[in-house]
């Protein structure tokens, strides 16, 4: 090795002592403890290795129930918060006057505590003994009866968490396509102007595959976000979501760990290894086919 490959290892042994320390030694404990049965943290005894662990995990009501509603929300919400954030960015970059201002506005949300933006949706969703929530008033005007948003039917909850959840991610999303477009070399648009193209067929055409890289990334990011979901719905429907019915996988390792029928940490491992198992195989379908859809220029 000479002494500049040397130095540059040097450089990287911070960087691969603290991914070492504090990501990968806890991946490869969690994997240990999903095979420990009946794994005492007090003790630090078990009585035995095996399966039984990802057997019961996967045949818990309450984890099935996790699974559904993390795969719904991240169906619902990682397409349609990026198609939003992808209009609204071209809509910005559209606009000149208060441009800035703009920009602004949108990246507010993102910068809000999550609990007080979960406190300004339950006062537009929640129905109560002395308000029925502006949302209701809303669809009073249309001849709509009162849906309890909050405490109601599983979808009405659902569609609560999904519009939440589009709330808080949109903004990162306007933030960094809009950075992609003001990216993207003028002399394109100037010579397909000159050959008389339409906007969509510039569109389609040019910005779609010039900032194809930066879609893919917030692809592939938002579907870890929304895989790891859990203070959205603790925003909304508290902290017993088995109750509300409205838990989610990273939620389910939590209450494996600490919730009310907490203390059993080889449970919660295994419900985290096959999270991880999950995400990683989304994210390298994802990879496959970005292959043949993203441009890289």
């Amino acid at each position: 090795m000479n002494k500049r490959n040397f130095k540059g290892w040097l450089y990287l042994l911070p960087a691969m002592l603290f991914l070492g320390i504090f990501m990968v030694y806890p991946l490869i404990d969690v994997f240990i403890y999903s095979f420990e049965e009946g794994y005492n943290s007090a003790s630090q005894t078990y009585y035995g290795t095996g399966m039984y662990n990802y057997s019961y995990v996967l045949h818990d009501p309450y984890f099935l129930q996790a699974i559904r509603n993390t795969f719904i929300l991240v169906v619902i919400t990682v397409p349609l918060s990026t198609l939003l954030a992808l209009l609204i960015s071209v809509a910005l970059s559209s606009v000149k006057a208060l441009k800035k201002l703009f920009q602004t506005i949108y990246f507010l949300p993102y910068v809000t505590n999550t609990l007080a933006v979960g406190l300004v949706f339950m006062i537009l969703f929640k129905k109560t003994a002395y308000s029925d929530g502006l949302i209701n008033l809303v669809l009073k005007l249309f001849g709509q009866g009162p849906v309890d948003f909050i405490d109601g039917p599983y979808w009405a909850k659902m569609l609560v968490l999904c519009i939440y959840t589009i709330w808080i991610v949109m903004p990162f999303k306007v933030l960094i396509l809009t950075s992609a477009l003001a990216s993207v070399n003028q002399n394109y648009y100037n010579a397909a102007r000159v050959d008389g193209t339409s906007r969509f067929r510039i569109f389609i055409r040019i910005t779609l595959p010039m900032i194809s890289p930066t879609v893919f990334y917030l692809i592939i990011t938002g579907f870890i976000g929304a895989f790891k979901a859990y203070s959205d719905s603790v925003a909304l429907f508290g902290t017993d979501l088995n109750a509300a019915g409205m838990n989610t996988i990273v939620g389910y390792v939590y209450d494996m760990l600490y919730g009310n029928g907490g203390g059993y940490p080889s449970y919660a491992s295994a419900a985290a290894i096959l999270l991880f198992v999950i995400v990683l195989t989304i994210t390298c379908i994802n990879l496959l086919v970005s292959k043949k859809h993203v441009y890289y220029s």
